[in-house]
């Protein structure tokens, strides 16, 4: 029979605390350790804490620390988490003294700056991803940039465009992307510490000092905000979501590209499974992988933000461990779509046999006819549209290809304006080609050589701008690290 006047309650015991004790002690204990320790050091430099038990807590923080075999611990009850088993190690070599640690603040300071640092580290690997796989993308689209492509509308063949130039949209969105993840991630620069409960505390604690010790940009203002406020999770995982749900948009062409009627998208053997019954199929299944992978993704983003979702604006568990754990492994699923992508494109090549063929089969040049025709015989759009259309429907009927279809073009011409074409056979077809359509869109943002090149330039700059926003949190949270130790160590040598 269940004796409920003891904690834990064995069933509470196995569904809580053991399980999220389970995930989260690798993070926990290692961004505990620098929060006990930045803590520390400040109780003893605000003089809060004297000078000799600041360095015997020390030095039993340090002895704990080396001594506690992280990945071997397991929930018993006897603790509830590791702080209280920090704790009750302090006590149990310092006496009562082990209990001035916690002088001036709370497990809800604590655990919020705990989230933010577990955080901090994963959002800068995501971030370093998404750059290497936006620089690959750059790389890709310079080699790319002549390459022609069918664009598709509706699913229908619409217009020759160039890889490189399609990468390039790809590009400008991972690039504002990364943007928001890059200020969502600033989001998680400001430190809870000095909070304590809700209202920070009676004593003359210097949360600046706490916060630069743990590489933050500063304290976090509001205390009440510090507990209750959940906005770091919340626009941290909403720009992480955007970043896999619009990847999720290019996965989904590559999918449609590579099937064997559109067949514009060839994926090398090295990323290709074979049919286990039919031999002659190509099954491009990274793709898939890569398509589910980002939706998953986004769907434990989504989960993320949605368990905030009206809860009260208080300290609550809503936010902390059972959830973050959730959000860790969305970083781990997402690290793989990021990845599997910066291997898979750079490999990738465009059939240019196939986009030929639907170039013809399609008429996706006609555009630039109605728009030679406004430029040389001084006609309308629409006028000079419905001489291309009716031209293209006669070359589609006749199964030709449309540099072919000079006859049907001039009577196509004769019908709508009463008169001959001044453009000759010759003027026809090159206003037709593929390679005409293109070089002639050389407005800023189209597929043409100078301005394509042009805006690869642009994104290069861009992601070295990112890089180096990234690059500076990372200074100052190793910079910070180095100063922790050296005030740590600083304590350790007074013993």
């Amino acid at each position: 029979m269940t004796d409920h006047s003891v904690f834990p309650d064995p069933t509470y015991r196995d569904t809580v605390l053991a399980p999220l004790f389970e995930g989260v002690k690798s993070h926990y204990a290692e961004h505990m350790g620098a929060i006990n320790r930045a803590h520390l050091v400040m109780l003893a430099e605000t003089g809060i804490l004297p000078s000799d038990n600041a360095s015997a807590i020390a030095v039993a923080l340090r002895d704990i620390d080396s001594e506690t075999d992280i990945e071997a611990l397991t929930y018993t009850g006897e603790h509830e988490d590791y702080f209280f088993l920090v704790e009750a190690e302090l006590r149990k070599r310092l006496g009562d003294l082990g209990g001035a640690l916690h002088t001036a603040r709370s497990r809800n300071d604590m655990d919020h700056t705990l989230f933010k640092l577990a955080l901090r580290g994963r959002v800068s690997k995501l971030l370093e991803q998404a750059l290497t796989l936006t620089e690959a993308l750059i790389a890709k689209a310079e080699a790319e940039k002549a390459t022609l492509i069918v664009a598709y509308t509706h699913g229908q063949p619409a217009q020759p465009t160039t890889w490189g130039h399609y990468l390039g949209a790809v590009i400008e969105v991972l690039l504002r992307d990364i943007e928001r993840l890059n200020a969502a991630a600033d989001g998680l620069e400001h430190c809870p510490m000095g909070a304590a409960a809700i209202t920070t505390s009676g004593f003359p604690i210097d949360r600046g000092r706490v916060a630069d010790l743990l590489g933050f940009d500063g304290p976090l203002i509001n205390s009440y905000g510090c507990i209750a406020s959940v906005d770091y999770v919340t626009g941290l995982y909403s720009a992480m979501k955007l970043v896999f749900l619009h990847l999720g948009r290019v996965i989904q062409d590559m999918q449609f590209w590579t099937a064997f009627e559109v067949g514009q998208l060839y994926v090398p053997n090295s990323l290709v499974q074979i049919s286990s019954i039919m031999p002659q199929k190509r099954n491009p299944v990274p793709i898939e992988h890569l398509r589910h992978l980002a939706s998953a993704t986004v769907g434990q983003c989504d989960t993320i933000v949605n368990v905030m979702h009206n809860t009260p604006f208080t300290d609550m568990n809503d936010s902390e461990g059972e959830v973050q754990q959730l959000g860790y492994a969305a970083f781990e699923r997402g690290a793989r779509v990021i990845d599997l992508l910066t291997a898979l494109i750079p490999a990738c090549r465009v059939n240019s046999d196939r986009v030929r063929k639907t170039t013809d089969a399609a008429c996706i040049t006609i555009t630039e006819l109605a728009d030679t025709l406004v430029r040389d015989e001084a006609l309308t759009f629409r006028a000079a549209h419905e001489i291309a259309a009716a031209t293209a429907k006669a070359v589609i009927a006749d199964g030709a290809s449309l540099g072919e279809g000079f006859a049907a073009f001039e009577s196509a011409f004769a019908a709508q304006t009463g008169r001959n074409p001044t453009l000759s056979q010759d003027t026809f077809r090159t206003a037709v080609a593929p390679e005409t359509f293109v070089a002639r869109r050389d407005r800023t943002g189209g597929p043409a050589a100078t301005a394509l090149t042009d805006a690869l330039a642009s994104y290069s700059d861009m992601a070295s701008s990112e890089r180096a926003r990234c690059a500076k949190r990372e200074s100052r949270h190793k910079t910070a690290q180095q100063r922790l130790n050296k005030a740590f160590d600083a304590l350790l040598v007074k013993d």
